[in-house]
């Protein structure tokens, strides 16, 4: 997916197992951002700023959906263990992270695998893709998106 794109309007299943639509979301603008597996250090950084950073970004008026290709169990577990507001889609069968672009070769350790590369999507109102954040920070994840749109 590229900006200008149209996001697909069925996201998936979220870890109580309801189908997220982006059609859902419809009047915000909705945030999707891919991370590789819940409970490790950057995933956690990332998803607690976004928690934290919540009401000011339903201020601002954002909606925001997690995805990994980790179960449902495993979202449930980490969405309690960090009260996570949001929903989390787990993506167990790729079709999210592929149609996205994200779930692609990676190296670490001297090892080629295949995963999830952290990025996040901004759609706007009308679920078109108007930014998208490659090089995210996981500490300050919230205010690195409400900076894009400091006027």
């Amino acid at each position: 997916m590229n900006i200008g794109d149209k996001i697909p309007d069925i996201l998936g299943t979220d870890a109580q197992g309801n189908e997220v639509k982006a059609s859902d979301f419809a009047g915000k603008k909705l945030v999707i951002y891919f991370y590789p597996k819940d409970n490790t250090p950057g995933c956690t950084a990332e998803a607690c700023s976004l928690s934290d950073g919540y009401g000011k970004l339903l201020k601002a008026g954002f909606a925001i959906v997690g995805v990994s290709k980790d179960s449902a169990a495993s979202h449930q577990k980490f969405a309690a263990k960090h009260n996570l507001p949001f929903p989390l889609i787990a993506d167990v069968d790729l079709t999210l992270n592929q149609a996205f672009g994200v779930w692609q070769e990676k190296k670490m350790a001297g090892r080629t695998y295949m995963g999830t590369v952290r990025t996040t999507f901004i759609a706007n109102e009308q679920g078109i893709i108007t930014h998208i954040i490659n090089k995210v920070n996981t500490k300050d994840s919230a205010n690195q998106i409400l900076a894009l749109f400091d006027q």
